[in-house]
């Protein structure tokens, strides 16, 4: 990883993905990840009035919010970080070295942390 030179390699076995499949596989994701689930349990009731008599139309209108900056930060935002990451091969060369880096870090922390 510290040696390599090459940009990143990011590529599909499907050249022709159509939106609909895209779009499923990205919901069955969300759907099946527990981290999303326990983020809607345990953060988003804080923010919804203990008194209130529609606690589900709250919670809905938190949860279309929190969807709706994802889908800003994650769509947008990634397609232009898409660009200067992935395209770049000095971008990709400083990130392998960051994570080589970071791996050896720990990997000597380990082999001098002692043993309870």
């Amino acid at each position: 990883m510290w040696t390599s030179s090459s940009s990143l390699a990011v590529g599909s076995k499907e050249k022709n993905s159509r939106y609909k499949n895209i779009a499923i596989k990205g919901f069955l994701l969300n759907i099946l990840n527990p981290k999303l689930s326990i983020f809607f349990l345990a953060f988003l009731p804080q923010f919804i009035p203990q008194h209130s008599a529609n606690a589900l139309t709250h919670m809905l209108v938190l949860g279309f919010i929190f969807m709706l900056m994802t889908f800003i930060v994650y769509g947008f935002l990634s397609g232009s970080f898409n660009k200067i990451i992935i395209k770049s091969e000095r971008a990709t060369v400083a990130i392998q070295k960051l994570f080589a880096a970071s791996f050896a870090g720990l990997g000597i922390k380990l082999a001098l942390s002692e043993r309870v």
